[in-house]
């Protein structure tokens, strides 16, 4: 196979993602939120890292403090967020609760379920961390300007829901696809 018969084929068919009928825009730019993308867990991996965690740890420690509010979050609410599996986070939230970085206290509605939240040591250590992270953050989004923060923050929203429907398409149609070859 050419070169040309590859890029030929396109990888979209949405007009609005096609530049003169080539995709050829479009997987570069999706080449560059991977890089991107690759690049945001090797740095989540230095902050974890940095305060004593290891990355899932680190993102379920600042999901818990993103979501928690004034009475905590639920695991299965942490475990959606992140798109993990409810055994997963209950694994993770075992381990960080051994560190003594969150609190875990049974749902008084249903007792099968916890309630999460960060410890006073969590909170330590993420202030720890802040100043290097604010000055990584700033490096890494030196490009946002505050012109186009605002579409970035919403674009990033409204890819993520995308990108959660484009993942059940994908488990239905590669599989379903794959079990008739």
């Amino acid at each position: 196979m050419t070169d040309n018969s590859i890029n030929t084929r396109l990888t979209v068919s949405r007009e609005d993602l096609l530049q003169d009928g080539s995709d050829a825009a479009f997987r570069t730019m999706l080449h560059n939120l991977l890089a991107f993308s690759a690049r945001l867990q090797q740095i989540r991996g230095q902050f974890a890292a940095f305060i004593g965690l290891s990355g899932p740890q680190y993102t379920i420690l600042i999901t818990v403090r993103q979501l928690q509010g004034d009475a905590g979050v639920g695991a299965n609410a942490v475990a959606a967020h992140l798109s993990h599996s409810p055994a997963f986070v209950t694994a993770e939230t075992n381990k960080l609760a051994k560190l003594g970085v969150l609190n875990k206290w049974p749902n008084p509605e249903d007792g099968r379920r916890v309630i999460l939240s960060v410890t006073d040591r969590g909170e330590e250590l993420l202030k720890t961390l802040a100043p290097q992270q604010q000055e990584i953050n700033d490096q890494l989004f030196e490009s946002v300007t505050a012109e186009n923060f605002r579409m970035l923050e919403t674009l990033a929203r409204e890819l993520n829901e995308s990108a959660e429907k484009a993942l059940l398409l994908s488990d239905y149609l590669l599989q379903s696809r794959g079990a008739e070859k």
